[in-house]
C-alpha cells in the first residue's frame, strides 16, 4: 500500500518544495521498497504555477537534492483525504490546516519539527527574505526531521504487512 505525504509552507516555493525533494532523495536511498508518494503544497496561492524559489534550488542542488520540475500548487479540499500526513512546516500553516480540515483527518495534519525531536526548534523558518544561511538552515532542519519521519513511514509500512 502506498504511503501519500504532503508538505505544506505559505507559498510552497521554500520550504515544502525543499522538504519533499530531500524526503524523495532519502527513501531512494533508504528505503527504495518503500511504496511512497510525496507531494508539496502552499497554504496561499502567491505563487501557483511557478518553480520553487532559485536560491531554494542552488541550496538543495549542493546538497545533491534536485527541486527541478516542481511547481507551486495549493492545498485542497481534496488533499486531507487524499494524503496519509500532512507535514506542515510551521505552527501558523499547520493551524491553518487544522482550520480547513474535516474532523476525520484532522490526526492527520503535522508539524515537520516532530520528526527531529533533538531540535530546539518548533518551526522551520522561513528563508524567502533572508540570504542565503536562511536556505541552509532549512535544509538542516529538513533533514534532520526527514530521518525520523522516514522511520516512522518505514514502521507504518512493516505494521501494514501483519
Amino acid at each position: 500500500m502506498t504511503i501519500r505525504i504532503l508538505f505544506v509552507c505559505l507559498g510552497n516555493i521554500c520550504r515544502s518544495p525543499t522538504a519533499e525533494g530531500v524526503l524523495r532523495r532519502r527513501v531512494q536511498e533508504r528505503a527504495p521498497h518503500l511504496q511512497v508518494e510525496i507531494d508539496s503544497a502552499g497554504t496561499h496561492a502567491y505563487h501557483v504555477g511557478d518553480p520553487p524559489d532559485r536560491r531554494a534550488i542552488a541550496a538543495a542542488a549542493r546538497r545533491g537534492v534536485d527541486l527541478g520540475g516542481l511547481r507551486a500548487r495549493t492545498v485542497e479540499d481534496a488533499d486531507f483525504a487524499a494524503f496519509d500526513l500532512l507535514v506542515a512546516m510551521d505552527q501558523l500553516n499547520r493551524e491553518v490546516l487544522l482550520d480547513r480540515s474535516p474532523d476525520e483527518y484532522r490526526e492527520r495534519v503535522r508539524l515537520m519539527l516532530e520528526f527531529a525531536p533533538s531540535t530546539d526548534v518548533e518551526d522551520v523558518p522561513d528563508p524567502y527574505y533572508g540570504g542565503p544561511v536562511g536556505f541552509e538552515q532549512v535544509l538542516d532542519l529538513v533533514e534532520e526531521a526527514s530521518k525520523g519521519l522516514l522511520d516512522e513511514l518505514l514502521a507504518r509500512s512493516g505494521a501494514r504487512r501483519r
